[in-house]
């Protein structure tokens, strides 16, 4: 029930109304302990962080007010100090969908205390905007925390940012646009809020519990430090050249493929080739994600074996899984397409079980703990820009599989890191994305001047993947010939060749499990013990507890 579909207005109301019953929840119970123990309410910043994730419980700076006003009899300027020291924001996505915007009919007439106290704290602040910059009435408006274009609105993103302490964003990369873009005025008058926390996975969970035999043959070779210690994993390198190891490393990936292509078989009833490359995409259905660049793919190879039956490609098994939002339509149809896609394909018989397509049900982290260790190819190819870190990424990566993706997220610093030698790179830059969108975009261009592409998008229009509707799949084809807002048709003919270096280098195993151990052991960096320990020391201000053990 949590997340309803928010296209209708009563799915706008439960999600407002569970978003402040959650975050009421949470800090009546903070303020209880906190008093239980005999705190005083001036010092509850000093036991208490709250850390806003995106913009779903920023309503707490509204809330917290109002606990600290209302209930507890604060003055205004004391209960404010309280609720900026203790709360701090991360944002999570450049995207204007997750920087949510409530109608302030809708929120005044549900939460009218709290629409008071937010345009209090507006009132107060756009004097604060005046003074530090007199005259400019455009910045007020920007900057303001109620929208006044057309219907108005309460930007909740605005709202954590006045009330927090600290701004994050969750990759070199993403913080830079955050404080570029997005943010822009709000780095511009409060610079020192702002900070780089790049988002972590535990390696307990996603290699030791989910990948053993990984693990014990790394404890075999360095030792189990590594496990509290990730940054010793790079004592893994010089194994890279040992020709034994690499024999071992891939007899542990081929296991992995076995139980994941039982488990595949178990759930879908399609037999897969675990010798097959394992191109696996994984993580929430959206349009910048670009499932369906991958799919293009897919069928661009399907075009070339039609063509010639004889032809020699790679056999390759593409796995996805994802969700898509329940009012999400073009999110749906990537489903669809993907699914119609592998009815067909694994069904002709040119193919001969040289390309197979996989949409692994259910997809959550019990499921993900045999998808990561098997990956071959973790495909992270969203638009540029528009990924804020990602950190499927990094769980594929820490198992060894090989990253084809783009200069987008913590791919940037993961590429840094494993070396570009060991990353297939493809695509535009984020500023180079922008600019095509500035100078003017058109996708019917690209398609007219690339043949492959063409006759992809042809195959689709046909009905060939429909049952011979052609109508089926027209709305994803339309908004890719007349809008391609996330540039899937400028990318495709270099996605295209970095898919023909990956096939190249998958041809020759020695390479292939050379780079995979350096992508393992070069992964440190990106564990949770890292990202958990900036934010203790820079934003929260929690020094580490020794914990002794009888």
């Amino acid at each position: 029930m949590l997340y309803p579909n928010d296209e209708p207005l009563q799915g706008k109301q439960l999600r407002l109304e569970q978003q402040v019953f959650f975050v009421s929840c949470s800090l009546q119970d903070m303020l209880r302990i906190h008093r239980g123990f005999g705190g005083e309410l001036r010092h509850f910043a000093g036991h208490f962080a709250v850390q806003l994730n995106d913009t779903h419980p920023a309503i707490g700076v509204a809330e917290l007010m109002r606990l600290l006003v209302d209930e507890h009899g604060m003055d205004w300027e004391p209960a404010w100090e309280i609720t900026r020291s203790t709360f701090a924001y991360t944002n999570h996505t450049l995207l204007p969908e997750a920087l949510e915007k409530w109608p302030v009919d809708l929120f005044a007439g549900l939460f009218p205390r709290h629409m008071e106290i937010i345009f209090e704290i507006n009132r107060r602040f756009l004097e604060e905007v005046r003074e530090r910059f007199p005259g400019d009435d455009e910045r007020l408006a920007r900057m303001s925390l109620i929208d006044e274009q057309g219907q108005r609105y309460v930007r909740m993103a605005h709202l954590a940012c006045v009330g927090s302490h600290a701004i994050n964003g969750v990759a070199e990369l993403h913080t830079r646009l955050l404080k570029e873009t997005v943010l822009r005025d709000f780095h511009e008058m409060m610079p020192q809020k702002f900070s780089n926390k790049t988002n972590g996975v535990t390696p307990r969970r996603f290699m030791v519990l989910s990948n053993p035999g990984l693990s014990r043959l790394i404890n075999g070779k360095i030792g189990d430090t590594w496990v509290v210690k990730p940054e010793g994993l790079r004592r893994l390198e010089k194994f890279a050249d040992d020709a034994s190891f690499r024999q071992e490393w891939r007899r542990v990936k081929l296991g992995n493929k076995h139980n994941l292509a039982r488990l595949i078989l178990e759930r879908t009833g399609i037999e897969v080739d675990p010798s097959s490359l394992f191109d696996i995409q994984v993580k929430r259905i959206h349009e910048y994600k670009r499932q369906h660049l991958n799919v293009l793919h897919i069928i661009a190879l399907y075009n070339r074996i039609k063509q010639d039956p004889s032809c020699d490609i790679c056999p390759r098994t593409f796995i996805f899984g994802g969700k898509a939002a329940p009012g999400y339509f073009m999110a749906k149809r990537i489903i669809k397409l993907i699914n119609s896609v592998g009815d067909v394909v694994n069904h002709d018989p040119d193919v001969a079980g040289r390309l197979k397509v996989v949409f692994f049900p259910d997809f959550n982290v019990k499921n993900a703990k045999f998808i990561y260790p098997a990956c071959d190819l973790s495909e992270q190819i969203s638009t540029a820009g528009k990924e804020a870190s990602g950190t499927g990424n990094m769980k594929f990566s820490m198992n060894g599989a090989l990253t084809i993706g783009t200069l987008d997220g913590a791919n940037v610093e993961i590429r840094e890191e494993v070396g570009a030698e060991n990353f297939f790179l493809f695509g535009l830059t984020a500023e180079e994305v922008v600019s095509l969108q500035r100078n003017g975009y058109h996708p019917l261009e690209v398609y007219h001047q690339n043949q492959e592409l063409r006759e992809v998008i042809e195959r689709i229009s046909s009905g060939h993947f429909s049952n011979g509707d052609p109508g089926l799949f027209k709305p994803l084809v339309d908004s890719l010939l007349f809008h391609d807002t996330f540039m899937l048709f400028a990318d495709f003919g270099p996605y295209v060749e970095a898919q023909g270096q990956v096939e190249a280098a998958y041809r020759d195993p020695e390479r292939w499990t050379r780079m995979s151990i350096l992508n393992t052991a070069r992964m440190g960096k990106f564990s949770s013990d890292r990202a958990i320990r900036e934010y203790c020391r820079d934003i929260w201000k929690v020094k580490p507890a020794p914990v002794t053990l009888d």
